[in-house]
């Protein structure tokens, strides 16, 4: 029987709401992105831009949100992932490349090949001094991306460091070893959504 007046019982409900509130601020923690992803001194080689523009996905979010009207998202995966994977609704998909389905033995994956007409179909929706983020799915074709856009005079474009997935948890202890949950659009708390617009997806014109 549970007494609500009792010394044990207030004992045991103060012992309850530390915990409670212990889990909740880690279920906060693990939610939120790392902000080091946007140093560039910690940025892997892959993720780095000759622009040197960065932000995280929860940066990305809060840029976009402070003037939806100028700032563009591309999240430059391909369709399969923007579909079924989700992605941020408010994002334009324009994927750099296409996934190959010859297997490379050397590098053990199904390598993908870069699209050619991909700079034309974001000039489509975008000046050279649009504010564009860029994502991928964990920030290494949206470094390409962002490559791609300063080459052909595009100065003001940042790449989304921890992409759409974020990083690998990286525990063999942990049950979630190898799982994209460290950070990314999807473990930032920020909207994402299944719900396709084709409006938004500007995909390559096929042979």
């Amino acid at each position: 029987m549970f007494y609500p007046h009792t010394k044990q019982s207030r004992n045991y409900l103060t012992a309850y709401r530390a915990v409670l509130t212990f889990c909740i601020l880690a279920m906060i923690s693990l939610a939120s992105p790392s902000r080091a992803n946007a140093d560039p001194s910690t940025l892997p080689a892959g993720k780095q831009t000759t622009l040197g523009l960065y932000v995280t996905a929860r940066e990305a979010y809060e840029k976009w949100k402070a003037a939806p009207d100028k700032v563009l998202i591309l999240d430059v995966r391909t369709p399969e992932e923007y579909m079924f994977v989700g992605h941020a609704d408010m994002a334009w998909n324009i994927p750099v490349a296409s996934q190959s389905y010859q297997w490379d033995a050397e590098k053990r994956q199904f390598p993908m090949q870069l699209l050619p007409d991909f700079v034309a179909r974001v000039q489509k929706i975008a000046k050279p001094g649009d504010t564009l983020l860029v994502m991928c799915r964990s920030g290494g074709r949206s470094a390409m991306s962002v490559n791609l856009l300063a080459k052909a005079g595009f100065t003001n474009v940042y790449n989304i460091t921890d992409g759409a997935e974020g990083d690998a948890v990286k525990d063999p202890n942990s049950v979630y070893d190898g799982q994209r949950l460290v950070n990314g659009w999807k473990n930032s708390g920020v909207p994402w959504t299944y719900n396709i617009d084709p409006e938004r997806m500007l995909l390559p014109t096929e042979p």
